[in-house]
């Protein structure tokens, strides 16, 4: 198992960008389950697609809240996330581009949008994992 500390100061330390991911995931999940039936509208898949969205996003951001609560925090757990992180955005250009969830304009703008709030935090622990070198 290898795991890291924070040897050299980052932007942002790996716990704090895996900690910010959290709480952004889990509060868009929450939006998407709250507010469904008024997003519907707005952004274009029925309720029960964007309620569903939340729910896997809450699931996601209690990962990536544990990932980043565990001390040390593991390297292939962060490497994970990033990984998950990149493959959302990649599917979230693919939505975006097709007719898959038959989103509004409105719908395609939010979602390139959240891709690239993802792949800013996809970035950001890179760089994290990076500045975190000094293996145990």
């Amino acid at each position: 198992m290898t795991t890291y500390r924070e040897s050299r100061p980052a932007l942002l330390s790996l716990r704090t960008t895996l900690q910010l991911d959290a709480v952004v995931t889990g509060a868009n999940g929450l939006a998407y389950i709250a507010g469904a039936t008024v997003l519907d509208d707005l952004l274009g898949p029925a309720a029960l697609v964007l309620a569903g969205i939340g729910v896997f996003l809450i699931g996601y951001a209690l990962l990536v809240a544990w990932a980043g609560a565990r001390d040390p925090i593991r390297k292939q757990m962060a490497t994970l996330i990033v990984y998950l992180n990149v493959t959302w955005v990649a599917a979230s250009l693919v939505v975006a581009a097709s007719d898959l969830l038959a989103l509004t304009t409105v719908g395609r703008i939010w979602v390139v949008l959240q891709a690239i709030v993802v792949g800013g935090f996809a970035l950001v622990q890179v760089l994290a994992l990076r500045a975190s070198h000094n293996k145990l």
